[in-house]
């Protein structure tokens, strides 16, 4: 656990964070975290995480496509950029479209939580669209696209604000202990 603020993070703020990343699912947890390290470089990705073979195949074509992450993050709009729609959009629901593609994160709030730590705070206005675009494509299973489209509630799609504080809770592998070694 760590958190990304020169201040110091309101308690409430961070206990809600974690207890929101701890509602997920274990696989999304597990896919968030190596999201965030195949982003930041936190740590060797496929060492990491990689199971097998096809993990591997998956955290190397991730790192592929998050290498557009830099250029994303300086190309997100203000709430009325619509002039700079095209190039922003068109970037981040090929991401969005990869990640939801690797069948591990299975909710808006899930998918959210993800990318306001890939792009921060100021995409908060252009998730929905990103989202519901991407979940819509013809890659997905139908199911699939139904389940992700009915995820995102009416209130998330039709905010009429969106905070502009950087999320506080920046979930990390953390190594199990041997028990009978620690002792």
């Amino acid at each position: 656990m760590s958190t990304r603020t020169s201040q110091p993070a309101g308690g409430a703020l961070l206990l809600a964070e974690m207890k929101e990343f701890a509602g997920f699912p274990k696989a999304t947890q597990r896919y968030i975290r190596r999201s965030l390290d195949v982003a930041f470089h936190r740590t060797d990705a496929v060492e990491t995480w990689a199971r097998d073979e096809g993990e591997s195949a998956s955290i190397r074509a991730q790192s592929r496509f998050y290498k557009q992450l830099d250029h994303l993050r300086l190309q997100v709009p203000d709430d009325s950029g619509l002039d700079m729609i095209e190039p922003f959009m068109g970037m981040i629901v090929t991401l969005a479209a990869f990640d939801l593609g690797q069948d591990r994160l299975p909710s808006f709030a899930a998918f959210r939580f993800l990318y306001e730590r890939l792009l921060g705070a100021g995409v908060r206005p252009w998730l929905p669209a990103a989202f519901c675009s991407a979940a819509a494509l013809p890659h997905l299973h139908p199911d699939r696209r139904r389940v992700l489209l009915q995820s995102i509630s009416e209130s998330a799609a039709t905010a009429p604000g969106w905070s502009n504080r950087d999320p506080v809770f920046w979930p990390e592998w953390v190594e199990k202990v041997d028990i009978a070694a620690a002792a």
